[in-house]
């Protein structure tokens, strides 16, 4: 990190230098606010960002390159008050003299060897492209709820007169015309079943939500596994014990949890030393813009399943939770599809993180909040 009050050409230790050259090598802003809120140090990537040199950003404070009221500030002093970090999501800290719009991360903590010092990193459109695909994967939930209400209409009742008919003609076949028969009625079967899994996009009825212990939803989601799909995987626990409750309805969470597993399982089907991971945190900082408001929502509550297997194809990772993508031989597509729905109606957030050896699907929700207590 380039700092602004050193001296050209002043000797620097061999670990600081070090340390200055992986700051600059770093592709994101990183800066240092002193106790008066002065920028007093800045990697390479932040006189970037800022447009401006360290020698400059050093005569000035914060608020000079920022616009005016930027959440950015307030983050800063509840650092200060907290002593712990804060994270904020989709903020605009762009001006005329840095380049216009500029939508960041802001990841900010105390420099612990440095009373009131605040360490700031900033990480450009990040959370604004999961916010992108979380509404386009609510979108597209939301096209199969019309298409689920068309099916249900269009297609079960002409398929109930078709099974029917194949029932009929079955009790007059001869014993070759007789496997025909039975063969429609099967698809006929297997239709309706398909159309009876896309009607549950169609269910807008309010989410009857209630207090619920994530960790009781996980053990529970840990046995069902266990005892069938799962009974040849190691499943390992890394929970926060002191978590409070999610605002939730509990039979949903068990569906979501329980698909999110069952996925992994299905992906760890060659893989020798095959292990699916449940976490939960606690990451009080993150709170997330409410699309078409200036409300941010907190979303503290932390879940991820992950497993060692060999990970999602690059090709369908950003359409993943669309309905009808799939990459298993009778896959329907909609399992993903329907954790994103129930996510989203919780008014939370899941992603996707992915590579060989370690594939995290992380939700993010909001936690219980006693509104009757003083």
């Amino acid at each position: 990190m380039t700092t602004s009050s050193s001296a050209p050409g002043a000797e620097v230790p061999a670990e600081r230098d070090l340390g200055v050259s992986i700051l600059n090598a770093l592709p994101h802003p990183v800066i240092m606010l002193d106790t008066e809120g002065r920028v007093c140090s800045a990697n390479d990537a932040a006189q970037n960002f800022f447009q401006s040199s360290a020698a400059v950003l050093g005569r000035h404070s914060l608020r000079h390159f920022v616009p005016f009221g930027s959440p950015l500030l307030q983050l800063v002093e509840q650092v200060r008050e907290r002593g712990s970090s804060v994270n904020e999501y989709r903020v605009d800290v762009g001006t005329p003299r840095n380049g216009g719009e500029r939508v960041v991360d802001i990841y900010a903590a105390p420099a612990s060897e440095r009373p009131g010092y605040v360490v700031i990193m900033l990480q450009e459109r990040t959370m604004a492209d999961k916010m992108d695909k979380q509404l386009t994967h609510r979108g597209a939930a939301r096209s199969v709820t019309g298409l689920a209400a068309m099916l249900a209409h269009e297609i079960k009742n002409p398929l109930s007169g078709i099974r029917g008919a194949a029932q009929l003609l079955e009790q007059s076949a001869d014993d070759e015309d007789r496997g025909l028969t039975r063969l429609i009625t099967d698809e006929a079967d297997r239709i309706v079943k398909l159309v009876d899994r896309m009607e549950v996009f169609s269910d807008e009825r309010p989410i009857e939500r209630e207090p619920v212990n994530i960790h009781a939803v996980l053990e529970h989601v840990k046995r069902l596994a266990l005892s069938g799909f799962a009974r040849d995987i190691r499943i390992v626990e890394e929970y926060d014990p002191s978590l409070p409750p999610v605002y939730a309805n509990r039979d949903q969470l068990v569906q979501v949890f329980l698909n999110l597993v069952k996925n992994a399982a299905e992906a760890l089907t060659d893989t020798p030393d095959a292990e699916i991971a449940l976490t939960t945190a606690f990451r009080p900082g993150v709170r997330l813009s409410v699309p078409g408001t200036r409300e941010r929502v907190s979303l503290p509550l932390e879940f991820c399943v992950r497993d060692n297997g060999p990970g999602v194809p690059e090709e369908i990772q950003t359409h993943m939770f669309d309905p009808f993508v799939t990459t298993k031989t009778n896959g329907t597509g909609l399992g993903l599809a329907l954790v994103a729905k129930i996510v989203g109606d919780h008014g939370g957030v899941i992603e996707c993180e992915s590579q060989p050896r370690r594939t995290t699907f992380r939700l993010l929700l909001p936690a219980y909040v006693d509104k009757t207590a003083d």
